[in-house]
C-alpha cells in the first residue's frame, strides 16, 4: 500500500485552491478540505489556525500568480503586463476578486511587496505619489470591471453566445437600434474580450502619461 503524502500548508492551499475554483470559495470548509485530502478535518490544525488563515493563504496564491513589475520594467510596459497577467489569473479564479477585496486587513510581506513594487514602477517613470496611486487605483478599477463583466457574459461556447445574441437583436432592434448595433459587434465572429480588454488600457495608460506630464 502506498505511503500518504503527508500534509503540509502548500498542500491545504493548493486543495483549496482546486476546490474554490471548481465550486467557490462558499464551498471551502475545514471538513471539505480534510476530505480532499484524505484526513479529518482536526490535523488541518496542525498547519493552518483557521480558514481565515486559509482565506488569507488564497490571497498569497493569487497575488504569487500576477506578474510583479521588476525595478528596471519601463513603467508603461510594467502596467501592461501587470494587468494582462492579473486578468488571466482572475479569469482562472473567478472567486479571487472578491476574496482579494473581501479581506483589506491581509497586510502580509507579499501582498505589501506586490502594492509598492507598483508604486515603484509608476515612481520612477516620474509620478508623483498621488497620481501614482491614482494610476494604480484606476487600473485595478478598470481591470476588475472588466473581468466581472467578461465572467458574467461567459458561455460555453462560441456558438452558445450567438444563438443568445441573435435572439436579441431580433427582439431589441425595432426599440434599441444604437443597442442592437454595439451588440451585434459583441457577437460578430473575431471579437477578442483580450483585444477589448487592452484597448481600454491604453486609453487609461495614455491618460495617465498625458496627467504626468502636465505636473
Amino acid at each position: 500500500m502506498p505511503e500518504r503524502e503527508p500534509v503540509t500548508e502548500e498542500r491545504i492551499l493548493a486543495a483549496a485552491v482546486r476546490l474554490a475554483d471548481a465550486e467557490g470559495v462558499d464551498a471551502l470548509s475545514m471538513r471539505r478540505l480534510g476530505r480532499e485530502l484524505g484526513v479529518e478535518a482536526m490535523a488541518l490544525y496542525n498547519h493552518v489556525a483557521n480558514k481565515d488563515a486559509i482565506l488569507d493563504g488564497l490571497v498569497e496564491v493569487v497575488l504569487a500568480e500576477i506578474e510583479t513589475p521588476a525595478p528596471d520594467d519601463e513603467w508603461k510596459d510594467a502596467m501592461r503586463r501587470r494587468a494582462a497577467s492579473a486578468r488571466a489569473v482572475f479569469l482562472s479564479h473567478p472567486w479571487a476578486i472578491g476574496l482579494l477585496e473581501s479581506r483589506p486587513q491581509n497586510s502580509s510581506p507579499r501582498r505589501l511587496g506586490y502594492y509598492d513594487a507598483v508604486l515603484g514602477a509608476l515612481s520612477r517613470a516620474g509620478f508623483d505619489s498621488r497620481l501614482a496611486m491614482r494610476a494604480f487605483s484606476a487600473i485595478d478599477a478598470y481591470v476588475y470591471g472588466s473581468i466581472l463583466q467578461e465572467l458574467a457574459l461567459a458561455f460555453d461556447d462560441d456558438a452558445s453566445l450567438q444563438e443568445v445574441g441573435a435572439d436579441l437583436m431580433e427582439q431589441m432592434a425595432s426599440s434599441y437600434p444604437h443597442l442592437t448595433a454595439a451588440t451585434g459587434d459583441a457577437m460578430a465572429d473575431g471579437y477578442d474580450h483580450a483585444e477589448e480588454f487592452m484597448f481600454g488600457l491604453e486609453l487609461l495608460i495614455d491618460a495617465f502619461e498625458r496627467k504626468r506630464d502636465d505636473n
